[in-house]
């Protein structure tokens, strides 16, 4: 593998430690002050560190399984353990990259507005959603890896 390898794990890093900061963040500011005045100045900052990120990951991510010549195989039939992670993780990816988009267009279309219940609900959801299912990713990355 080559330099595609170092850059999916930095972004890796900065997507996850991302995450779990502002899981964190969101646990321990309980006052809904506090968060007013923190979520509309950093959640900007974030998103788009964020999405850069994303993008990062899915570039490099398509780039090595592409230079590994798995595309048509991750698209047969053809089922082993590395192909049988490398699906589970993608399919995640996916998921994740959905709940993204409905978490950054909710957190953009009220950024300086009050949220209704239903955009409440579904901003936290996918936002939790997003959080748990990283961990799930990174297992499967670590799979891959201690297949090959």
């Amino acid at each position: 593998m080559g330099w595609e390898i170092h850059l999916h794990l930095v972004a890796a890093i900065a997507w996850i430690g991302g995450a779990f900061f502002m899981f964190v963040l969101g646990v321990s500011l309980r006052q809904k002050e506090d968060q007013e005045a923190v979520y509309p100045r950093i959640g900007p900052i974030y998103g788009y560190f964020e999405t850069g990120a994303l993008i990062i990951l899915l570039m490099t991510g398509y780039m090595m399984i592409s230079n590994n010549g798995l595309i048509q195989i991750l698209f047969s039939n053809i089922t082993n353990e590395v192909m049988d992670a490398l699906r589970i993780k993608l399919q995640i990816v996916a998921v994740i990259f959905v709940l993204t988009v409905i978490h950054m267009t909710i957190s953009m279309l009220t950024l300086h507005k009050i949220k209704t219940p239903v955009q409440k609900f579904f901003s936290k959801a996918s936002s939790m959603g997003i959080f748990l299912l990283n961990l799930v990713v990174l297992h499967y990355a670590m799979v891959l890896r201690d297949i090959l």
